[in-house]
């Protein structure tokens, strides 16, 4: 059994407009101490995905399907029982800190929160375990810092602030979403090496969302590529980037900076779609270098076609993937 199990889940939004299908019929299976990372553009359904999960979604949001947690239906939760999932087994990390965090509470009185809640310590107790952990993501002088205000933090300090927060409570499941966004590059490293090096310590399941395919090659062991709220292309690392099999994968890689010598980087022509009325055919295709007649009418199944691999287009894989 899974640790978590997420099977045809779908996002809808109401709006003036109509509804807008943000995730659609997005499955796949999360096993304990595993890091997979959930990877596409801006827009593509991962946040809401992650959010649906937790119960996070805007007051117009709507998911369906199913998420199960070591076999137990979370989906759609009551909001008394989701709170004692989350942090305590299943915790987030936003990729905006300045507006996760509280600007009028010190860190030690945010920290302090959630181990008063879910491990019922004192205030006194919380505080100092509140300590050991900003030690532990590598906060200097932490004892006199947790005192301190969000802003006196510097953009990556903060990071690790909410970092530490999300593993207070050592959940089974942390799910890190853009956790290096607006970080300058050296920030970025030292985020991704210390989430790496948390994980291994703690053995908890990771769930990484992010545009950078890059930084799912250097964290992850297996990754889904999604694109206008359905999955693309599923498949471990190495034959993800070794053979890409989808054209929004093969996309996605051509974009990366390379260092080879006579490498060039050639952007994705066109732009993201607009998600709003049900999804008719592969939404990726007015975009597509190998796009068919079938591509603007039928959504392409995903396929398994090897191990641990499964895409979702119409073209054959030697012609994608030559």
């Amino acid at each position: 059994m899974a640790l978590l199990d997420v099977r045809d889940l779908n996002v809808r939004f109401a709006t003036q407009e109509g509804a807008v299908h943000a995730v659609n019929g997005v499955s796949f299976a999360l096993e304990a101490g595993e890091t997979l990372g959930i990877v596409g553009e801006s827009g593509s359904g991962k946040s809401q995905l992650a959010f649906s999960i937790l119960g996070l979604l805007a007051a117009n949001g709507r998911a369906s399907g199913s998420v199960a947690f070591e076999g137990r239906e979370i989906l759609n939760l009551p909001e008394t029982q989701l709170n004692k999932i989350r942090a305590d087994r299943i915790a987030m990390v936003f990729q905006d800190p300045m507006t996760a965090l509280n600007p009028y509470m010190r860190i030690s009185d945010q920290m302090a929160e959630t181990l008063m809640q879910h491990k019922g310590l004192s205030k006194r107790d919380a505080v100092a375990q509140a300590v050991v952990m900003l030690d532990a993501v590598k906060i200097p002088d932490a004892k006199n810092r947790v005192r301190l205000f969000p802003h006196e933090f510097s953009g990556g300090m903060r990071q690790r602030v909410m970092i530490a927060m999300a593993l207070l409570c050592k959940p089974d499941v942390l799910i890190a979403d853009e956790p290096t966004t607006a970080l300058d590059v050296t920030v970025q490293a030292q985020i991704m090496d210390l989430l790496g090096e948390l994980r291994r310590e703690l053995g908890m399941a990771t769930v990484l969302i992010t545009h950078d395919l890059g930084v799912v090659a250097g964290f992850c062991e297996r990754a889904i590529v999604m694109y206008g709220g359905q999955v693309m292309e599923q498949s471990p690392i190495d034959p993800l980037f070794a053979q890409p099999t989808h054209p929004y994968t093969r996309g996605l890689l051509a974009a990366l900076p390379r260092l080879d010598a006579n490498s060039t980087m050639t952007p994705i022509r066109g732009n993201p779609p607009n998600m709003t009325g049900a999804p008719t055919g592969c939404p990726f295709c007015p975009r597509c270098d190998f796009v068919e007649d079938i591509c603007a009418v039928k959504m392409p199944p995903l396929t398994t076609f090897g191990a641990g691999r499964a895409r979702a287009c119409h073209r054959p894989i030697e012609e994608v993937a030559a």
